[in-house]
């Protein structure tokens, strides 16, 4: 289950590369709410693994 959440959290990662770069470079606006929209399911999944982590934390003390 860990390497899969990794492997998935890496696999958003690179899904945005794109949109990055064609905001940045390009100032694609439309590529900028898709960068924003790919942050905010990040930040959900960051929360999740750590509220995972924390869970199974817990439950070995």
């Amino acid at each position: 289950m860990a390497q899969s959440m990794y492997n998935k959290l890496q696999e958003h990662v690179a899904s945005l590369e794109d949109d990055f770069s064609k905001f940045y470079d390009k100032s694609n606006k439309a590529a900028g709410t898709r960068v924003r929209k790919g942050m905010q399911e990040l930040k959900q999944m960051a929360q999740d693994i750590r509220t995972d982590v924390q869970d199974k934390k817990n439950a070995e003390g």
